[in-house]
């Protein structure tokens, strides 16, 4: 079955979106001449017997060393094999599925000299639910994710193992099951496969998605917080922003103007309030927020145009018959955009951390010490607020940039690398601690508006409040307060805070 057909080159952050979360990608028709066309170029070169780069020589330091035209066959598979050198837990299935997805529409451009029925296979793994078993460590960004996508090869060359519905099993089973046949690669084809940036984009965009995610969720929770607290939507005017000019600053603004839209607790503090400003993690929540708004855009941008790319070497050129090596499998612009990713998430949690700290500190919030009616017999709150704190400080850690590092690989001739691999990596663990905290908080920003009754925040923040205390009760007395995060955690992380609401997003509704 297919869900949506992707057209190489062309295809929208909305369709990789749906691929991760788990729509089957069919090619779109239209591409397959140009894969035939490259195919023909590359037994045309082999014809003329010059040596080309992973056509007809050894690969990496090893160039230089001319392969015999009876060992081309053998060429392709052995480099699978000495490349499936991976370690680590297997890569997540859709994220796997993303990478798989990737690779097949790079290889659609025609740039890659594949054959078609290379492209068929790795098209109709993904339809039938055939995901190769990836280790997730061994890729430095360059020359491409080699490790990993050797992995995802092997599988289809019927080594090594794969994900089905029935569990996981030795790859020539899976294919079996499914009625494939593995492929028998020719000349260029392993290398193809394995060269490319496809591992780090896939992963990067899973953290790009989950991020938008998470960022969404904390403009509700960050909403309720204030009104929790008592804080002022008066920073939130349209007229400080516009004079600022930032995009996503500007967007961020309106959106938290209308989550507190018509909410009883602002209004009983409208006149009257001994306060003159509010704490930065209530007043500053436009700047914040709305810069991490605008770097997840850019990374993006970045990852957009790189998944709709062509990061093989050597490239085929079938107008004139030319094999170009150059470096396109350099994942300097993935690990920029994951590095980019990882600072917006850092900042996301590190700002929510902050409004649970504000909540449960009566100094600044006025508010029961640790959001509890008795303090002293319960302490509420108050080691909630710490896990927050343990998170986003782990979180300080990991948002190290990637980029920055690079050791040489491949005796000096691979000598500059881009980390790109481990800077995606991260970044959905990263999500997934700013989940801990965003749950934290809006336990507590609940809570905290609890103490207000009868008054009520806005319409739309009561329908949070709502959905949560279906799930997790007002805190009178201390409780064993883990299942409560849990519950929480899932409702962030299945999206439930701002379904259906009208919030800033990276590429419009999701699909």
């Amino acid at each position: 079955m297919t869900d949506l057909v992707l057209k190489p080159g062309a295809a929208t952050l909305c369709e990789w979106r749906a691929v991760y979360r788990g729509a089957v990608p069919a090619l779109d028709p239209s591409c397959r001449a140009a894969v035939a066309e490259s195919a023909a170029a590359v037994a045309r070169i082999l014809a003329r017997g010059e040596p080309v780069y992973g056509i007809n020589t050894g690969f990496g330091k090893l160039a230089s060393v001319r392969i015999e035209a009876g060992d081309l066959a053998t060429l392709q598979r052995n480099i699978v094999l000495s490349h499936a050198a991976g370690v680590g837990e297997p890569m997540p299935v859709p994220v796997a599925r993303l990478m798989m997805a990737l690779k097949l529409a790079s290889l659609a451009q025609g740039a890659s000299g594949v054959q078609p029925k290379t492209v068929a296979l790795l098209e109709a793994m993904l339809a039938r639910g055939v995901v190769p078993v990836v280790p997730a460590q061994g890729s430095v960004g360059a020359s491409g994710d080699l490790a990993p996508l050797a992995h995802m090869t092997a599988a289809m060359i019927g080594v090594g193992e794969a994900l089905t519905d029935a569990g996981r099993m030795p790859a020539a089973e899976a294919l079996a099951a499914a009625g494939l046949e593995p492929v028998a690669l020719g000349p260029k084809e392993g290398l193809a496969l394995l060269n490319g940036t496809q591992f780090s984009t896939a992963c990067a965009l899973a953290g790009l998605f989950e991020a938008e995610r998470l960022f969404q969720a904390a403009l509700v929770t960050g909403a309720l917080s204030t009104d929790a607290a008592r804080g002022s939507d008066a920073p939130f005017d349209p007229r400080i922003h516009m004079l600022r000019r930032h995009r996503g600053q500007i967007e961020v603004a309106g959106a938290l103007r209308g989550l507190m839209h018509g909410s009883a607790i602002r209004a009983s503090h409208l006149v009257g309030d001994e306060r003159v400003q509010d704490p930065y993690c209530l007043r500053c929540q436009p700047q914040v927020m709305g810069a991490a708004l605008d770097l997840l855009r850019q990374a993006a941008d970045t990852l957009g145009t790189e998944a709709n790319g062509v990061s093989d070497n050597p490239l085929i050129f079938p107008e004139d018959d030319t094999a170009l090596s150059g470096g396109n499998f350099h994942a300097e612009p993935v690990a920029f955009a994951a590095d980019m990713i990882a600072l917006a998430v850092c900042e996301i949690g590190s700002l929510a951390e902050r409004r649970v700290a504000m909540l449960v500190d009566p100094a600044l919030s006025g508010l029961p010490a640790f959001l509890t009616p008795r303090p002293g017999l319960n302490s509420g709150f108050m080691i909630p607020q710490v896990t927050a704190a343990a998170l986003v400080s782990e979180n300080k850690q990991r948002a190290y940039p990637a980029s920055v590092d690079s050791i040489p690989t491949s005796a000096n001739q691979e000598d500059h690398v881009s980390m790109a691999a481990h800077g995606a990596r991260r970044l959905l663990p990263m999500v997934e601690n700013a989940d801990g905290v965003i749950a934290i908080e809006v336990l507590a920003a609940a809570q905290g508006c609890d103490f207000h009754a009868p008054l009520t925040s806005s319409a739309v923040l009561e329908e949070v409040r709502a959905m949560l205390r279906r799930q997790v009760p007002h805190l009178t007395d201390d409780r064993h307060f883990h299942p409560d995060i849990e519950r929480a955690k899932a409702m962030v992380r299945a999206g439930s805070l701002a379904d259906g609401l009208d919030l800033p997003s990276l590429a419009g509704p999701l699909p």
